[in-house]
């Protein structure tokens, strides 16, 4: 329904959520576009421009109901329900995610961790999960009906266990390997380079003292 909407709108309306969960856990009712602009330094303009994709939001001169909005923005972003999550590669950012309690408090319900380990394999994260044999992830994928996968695997093995996961009917990926990956048009991958978001950072804290 919304697949002509850029990228960074919807990742701008994930930050726009995050802010209104904080504001309604606060006791806010409503909201301006311009206070929600100079929270996240944005134009309200911008804001505007953002939901006005999906149709109308809020009354001039009152603003955003917070609640409605948050509502609208998980239906959205599919977050009004429950997804699936498989991690693959239990190194540092694998069970980082796994023990981040903010994925499921958004939806997404870590369901499995494998690795190709021994000295990982059995070894609990948390009281609710353990590492899995990688030799197990088709039948966890199935059996335990994931939705998406997450990538944290070496560069040199990543396509290989792309090529694997998608053959297994995952159709969503969060790929934590920092290389492109190719994919069928109906796989969708979503890239996080966390190195690239400090190099923007330290652009940004350089050019700002000139």
């Amino acid at each position: 329904m919304f697949e002509k909407i850029p990228k960074p709108v919807a990742r701008r309306l994930a930050i726009y959520y995050r802010v209104l969960k904080e504001q309604s856990k606060n006791g806010a009712e409503t909201i301006s576009s311009s206070s929600l602009g100079r929270m996240l330094d944005l134009k309200p303009s911008q804001i505007r421009k953002d939901l006005s994709y999906f149709g109308g939001f809020g009354k001039r001169g009152t603003g955003y109901n917070v609640i409605d909005l948050m509502k609208s923005i998980e239906k959205i972003l599919g977050i009004d329900k429950r997804w699936n999550v498989l991690i693959i590669g239990a190194g540092k950012i694998g069970r980082a995610l796994a023990n981040y309690p903010g994925l499921i408090q958004d939806g997404f319900t870590i369901k499995g961790i494998v690795d190709v380990s021994e000295k990982k394999i059995g070894k609990t994260i948390d009281e609710h999960l353990t590492i899995e044999d990688v030799a197990e992830m088709e039948k966890i994928i199935r059996e335990r009906k994931i939705e998406i996968g997450v990538l944290c695997v070496p560069s040199d093995v990543a396509q290989k266990v792309l090529n694997s996961v998608i053959q297994y009917g995952i159709k969503g990926i969060v790929n934590f390997v920092p290389k492109r990956l190719k994919a069928p048009k109906d796989v969708m991958i979503e890239d996080v380079q966390i190195s690239l978001s400090f190099k923007a950072l330290s652009f940004r804290m350089v050019n700002s003292e000139r």
